[in-house]
């Protein structure tokens, strides 16, 4: 799968695109000059990375276990290929996330799933019932595992304790259709004690031009 790297020093992030969007989608949508101070100062390196959501979530030809198939397929490469790869280029041990909209999504679940490789996540717009979305009503534990607000308030032992290491911000407008979701796993991070910020802009917010500044409220 094909990347873009910004940055040779700093912090690493993985930047999950938009629903259909690509891995060069934040630099056209001006996020990455959002950023350019911060990387300029050696301070955070980017790592934009492809989607697969048209062949999981969006795939409506495909039944709804192949789709979740598919989205784990995702999860595999990001922590087996993805991972290592940011690591022997970086020397960090773990690294950051962001996203906007459905990147967002990505950017929670990816970190909620693998908590020892994100210590820290700005979720942009998110939306956290995707499988509610997306799957016809068919429901696993592949859906399970894929649904923040399912999983994450039966969440305990190890990787509760390492979710309290970490921090999640979650980023959306009073006025964005998806606000209730990002209340509603604020308070699920609440519940367990999780370091976390609800941080509402008065507004739509669910746009580019938002976006750019939530990035660099959070990242510069």
């Amino acid at each position: 799968m094909e990347l873009l790297a910004y940055g040779d020093r700093g912090f690493p992030i993985v930047v999950f695109p938009t629903s259909g969007g690509r891995f060069w989608e934040y630099e056209e949508r001006g996020m990455i000059h959002a950023l350019h101070p911060k990387i300029e100062r050696g301070e955070l390196q980017v790592f934009c990375v492809d989607s697969v959501d048209q062949e999981s979530w969006y795939n409506r030809w495909a039944q709804p276990a192949d789709r979740l198939h598919r989205q784990n397929a995702f999860d595999a490469y990001l922590t087996v290929e993805f991972t290592p790869f940011v690591r022997n280029r970086t020397s960090w041990p773990q690294m950051g996330a962001t996203g906007c909209s459905f990147g967002g999504y990505h950017t929670i679940n990816f970190a909620l799933r693998h908590p020892d490789i994100v210590t820290y996540a700005v979720s942009m717009s998110g939306a956290y019932n995707i499988p509610n979305r997306f799957l016809d009503g068919f429901y696993n534990d592949d859906a399970y595992f894929n649904s923040p607000l399912d999983y994450l308030p039966n969440i305990d032992g190890w990787h509760l304790d390492r979710f309290r290491r970490n921090y999640y911000v979650l980023v959306t407008g009073n006025g964005d259709p998806l606000f209730d979701q990002n209340v509603k796993l604020a308070h699920q991070f609440g519940v367990k004690q999780i370091p976390h910020i609800l941080d509402v802009w008065d507004g739509f917010g669910h746009d580019w031009p938002w976006w750019q500044q939530m990035a660099r409220k959070f990242f510069v």
